[in-house]
């Protein structure tokens, strides 16, 4: 079966294995190395093994749920969707959430995904209890911070390169409603961007986008989003009989790849004009805040189905690294101005703030974090190597489930824990028996 992730680039003909039941998995397994995987939502090839790619889709049934505590056991295939359908009615929400709910439990798990509140509260990795591995010889393994935890702590964040994740444990936060109180500031360049990110330090989400294509003294023009949940008080008297009933949405769908010129310097920055003044006139009304549905503020691309079609038939890359604190300026001004040189405007550009963080192998640490994407055309590798070495050269890392290019040299240049993590691997054979496309590429 040919198989990409969602940026579709780079596809593959996969052997796909897919179990019904865990208790199935042990006896499906072929020899040699395998890898597992979600619903497809890694941008690149972490996700794709030629000779055994376990689709964990079918093992996506809710085990258990303690109301008192919000611990919540499920499979590893299901859908972050289906626990919001079925747990915010009940007053729960997702203790931390990446930019889709399209993904699976496992793969957030594998990916120790952030969102817009990594600076208060750190990755998805803090509210897991335990986790079930399959090992390279069939064995379940139960995991916690108590038990077997060396095996703990490099599986969140492994990309499942450790073994394959059955079943976890999550803790989700109780919540009153199912709006946001949103704040949209508008910032004529990067230092004005990066002051506000100071000055709502204490907002439980932040996130900016950026427009890419601004230079001079304009570069890093943005709107910074501020976020918290809504209370019922601060609902108006209509919605307050049923906080937690979120509101239709009306999906739109990209039926068909878009031709490849679609996406160019002039459309992307006719777009980044019109974005960045209706969010300046979004911010000058009733001091910037407004209420709005969780969807519209976690997930805004979920509601354009097969959006990664804008790109064309040809897919398109992501380029995600965070620097630390100290050059976080520096470093994220020389990213900005080098693709707004480069003309290839990226057509999603977000800027979040994270905080201290350590873990065996997981993306985040203290510091800002850049996204850009651009859709796969001549020149698009060469952009990426120019920004890559600007990452390296101030102190930053890279986001495995956005990559689909980086080089061995690099990782460990820009990551000395990949030692360590590729010799973890090699004291416990997991790297007999569990590889992807991407672990192959970087040396793991």
């Amino acid at each position: 079966m040919k198989l990409s992730g969602w940026g579709r680039y780079p596809q593959a003909d996969c052997a796909v294995i897919t179990p019904r039941r865990a208790t199935e998995l042990g006896g499906m397994l072929p020899e040699g190395r395998l890898i597992a995987r979600g619903m497809g939502r890694a941008y690149g090839d972490s996700a794709l093994n030629i000779a055994a790619t376990i689709d964990m889709t079918r093992l996506n049934r809710l085990l258990s749920f303690d109301k008192s505590t919000g611990l919540l056991v499920a499979e590893a295939g299901v859908p972050l969707s289906d626990i919001i359908d079925v747990f915010l009615p009940q007053g729960f929400f997702p203790p931390v959430t990446p930019g889709t709910k399209h993904v699976s439990l496992g793969g957030m798990i594998a990916a120790d995904v952030h969102g817009k509140n990594h600076h208060n509260a750190g990755t998805v990795g803090n509210f897991i209890d335990w986790l079930d591995l399959l090992g390279p010889s069939g064995q379940i393994v139960r995991c916690s911070r108590n038990e077997n935890s060396d095996l703990f702590e490099h599986s969140i964040g492994g990309m499942g390169l450790t073994g394959v994740i059955l079943r976890a444990a999550i803790r989700l936060k109780s919540v009153e409603s199912c709006w946001i109180n949103q704040k949209t500031i508008a910032c004529a360049n990067l230092d004005e961007l990066f002051q506000e990110f100071e000055t709502y330090d204490n907002s439980t989400y932040s996130v900016a986008w950026v427009d890419c294509l601004s230079s001079g003294a304009g570069v890093g023009r943005s709107l910074l989003y501020v976020g918290e949940h809504a209370v019922t008080d601060d609902l108006p008297q209509r919605l307050q009989s049923q906080p937690l009933k979120p509101p239709a949405r009306r999906r739109l769908s990209v039926p068909f790849n878009l031709p490849s010129f679609t996406l160019n310097r002039y459309s992307v920055k006719l777009f980044n004009q019109l974005y960045f003044h209706k969010g300046q006139r979004a911010g000058e009304g009733s001091s910037g805040w407004e209420l709005v549905d969780y969807d519209s503020y976690f997930y805004p691309l979920d509601s354009i189905l097969h959006w990664n079609r804008i790109y064309g038939r040809r897919g398109f890359l992501q380029f995600q690294t965070v620097l630390p604190l100290a050059q976080s300026r520096d470093g994220i001004r020389a990213l900005l101005a080098t693709t707004a040189t480069a003309g290839q405007g990226s057509f999603l550009s977000v800027l979040k703030k994270f905080g201290a963080q350590q873990s065996a192998f997981s993306f985040p640490m203290e510091g800002y974090t850049l996204t850009l994407d651009f859709p796969a055309r001549r020149g698009t590798l060469a952009l990426i190597d120019k920004l890559t070495e600007i990452a390296i050269a101030h102190g930053g890392r890279f986001y495995l489930a956005k990559d689909a290019r980086l080089t061995h040299s690099e990782l460990m240049t820009s990551d000395k824990r990949a030692a360590e993590f590729k010799n973890f691997r090699q004291k416990h054979k997991l790297d007999e028996r569990f590889a992807s496309l991407q672990s192959e590429r970087l040396g793991l």
